[in-house]
This record gives structure tokens, sequence and C-alpha cells, in this order.
């Protein structure tokens, strides 16, 4: 039997991005869960403040987030995510995502860190 995963109170580090995203090392990820509903604030790097709010069946997520850079754009997207258990207990994400307010998509890595 496959254990069920949650995202509540889990902490997501960017591992991977495409060029035309702004996650890196350095965007932090702090998941609430509330049923299927996911919500997350992120910051770190080029992010200076972004939040994500959509739906996670215990396989995959459908988001959409929006954020402000230090450089004071606004930016808002849509991804959808791969969600796994890692060996270690510890997630990782798989997302395809594109901006949906400038041109752009790709592909990201995210991975649970300790924060």
């Amino acid at each position: 039997m496959t254990a069920e995963i949650s995202l509540d109170g889990r902490t997501l580090a960017g591992v991977a991005n495409d060029e035309d995203g702004d996650v890196s090392a350095e965007t932090i990820f702090h998941f609430e869960q509330n049923g299927d509903r996911i919500y997350a604030s992120y910051a770190g790097g080029e992010i200076v403040d972004g939040h994500l709010v959509g739906t996670f069946d215990g396989e995959q997520w459908d988001i959409r987030y929006v954020q402000l850079t230090e450089d004071n754009e606004t930016a808002t997207g849509h991804s959808v995510g791969d969600v796994e258990l890692l060996e270690d207990g510890r997630l990782r994400v798989e997302d395809e995502w594109e901006w949906e307010s400038k041109a752009g998509s790709g592909e990201s890595v995210h991975e649970e860190v300790d924060r």
C-alpha cells in the first residue's frame, strides 16, 4: 500500500529550472494543505514575495502562482507537477509551468528541505 502524501507543513526548494523561470535554489516554498487544496508562500533569490494556490490529488498538483521580483516585476503563471515520495521520506516535484503574464514556459524540480 502506498503512503498518502501530504504537502502540509512541508518546505521545498528549487533544485532545477529552465532559463525562463525565476525560481532558484534560494527560493523556499512553505506549504499548507487542507483536503485537496494547497497553498504556499515563497521567496528567495530574485523573488521577493510569491504565493500559490491550487489542488493536489495525492500524486499531482495543479496550481496558479503570483509573485513580485527584486526589480518590482509582477508575474503570474500556471503549473502542473508530479509529486513523489523519495526513499528518504522527502518530497520531490517535477513541474511543468507556463507564464500567463509574459512569454515563457519550462520545467522545474523542487525537493523538500529542512528549514
